[in-house]
């Protein structure tokens, strides 16, 4: 335990996802406490346990997009030092192909994901506002937030990249220099992490065509995304505000 958030306690939301899970370990392990919200307790408890994450935290219901319970989760201490949004909301109908997006559901999921985002994002600052203590929150986006989708990589496969992630990835970097300007207290940040690909099964044609695109490490395992944002949690990262961190191992360059 190397212990750079050591005696921090930090809000993770989407904390039983593909990385928010990782990264409650994480944190834990570097000498932090978190409080976990997630939209399904009983499934993130369950992945907790897979990861053998026994104590230093407590598990609360979120639902990103719905003010109540974001406020709720914040009230439950006045000793945040973060917050990290791992949330990934989205309606049934969404990474569909550009031609078959309808108006109706790429607002919904703009909504949904963008919306939930700029609510978290606007709750913490509101929370700083009232305690007056540091806080340092990271929101995650993507390489595809930053340069423009590589659809050659998902021939022949019924994967693509969806236009409403892309859309959302991109706003979301801009929103979050917006806050932090709005806030304008050096004792409050806004930073994002923004991944390349991470593996998670996807198809070998479509892996071996992303990998063509990196330096040689292909897609990345969840864990190799968990470094940046700890560095942005913890007090090395002090007056680094309204940054992107891009962790994909040269595919944007």
């Amino acid at each position: 335990m190397s212990g750079s958030l050591k005696g921090k306690k930090i809000l993770v939301a989407g904390a039983g996802g593909l990385l928010g899970a990782q990264l409650v370990k994480k944190i834990i392990d570097e000498g932090g406490y978190v409080i976990a919200g997630d939209f399904d307790p009983v499934s993130s408890q369950e992945k907790f346990q897979e990861l053998k994450i026994a104590t230093g935290y407590e598990l609360h219901h979120l639902d990103v997009t719905s003010l109540e319970p974001v406020q709720n989760i914040l009230a439950i201490t006045p000793e945040l030092d973060g917050a990290v949004n791992a949330a990934y909301p989205r309606n049934k109908t969404y990474g569909a192909h550009f031609y078959d997006v309808t108006l109706e559901s790429f607002n919904e999921n703009l909504s949904l994901h963008l919306g939930s985002s700029f609510l978290f994002s606007q709750q913490c600052a509101l929370y700083f506002q009232r305690y007056q203590n540091p806080f340092s929150l990271v929101n995650i986006s993507s390489i595809y937030g930053v340069v423009a989708p590589r659809f050659e990589i998902y021939a022949n496969t019924k994967m693509t990249m969806p236009v409403e992630y892309a859309a959302i990835k991109s706003a979301l970097l801009h929103l979050n220099k917006y806050i932090v300007t709005y806030v304008n207290d050096s004792r409050f940040k806004i930073n994002a992490v923004s991944p390349g690909g991470i593996f998670d099964h996807q198809p070998d044609a479509f892996l071996n065509a992303y990998k063509a695109q990196t330096n040689g490490a292909g897609m990345l395992d969840v864990k190799e995304i968990l470094g940046s944002i700890i560095f942005l949690l913890s007090d090395d990262s002090k007056y680094v505000t309204g940054q992107n961190i891009i962790v994909d191992d040269g595919f944007s360059l």
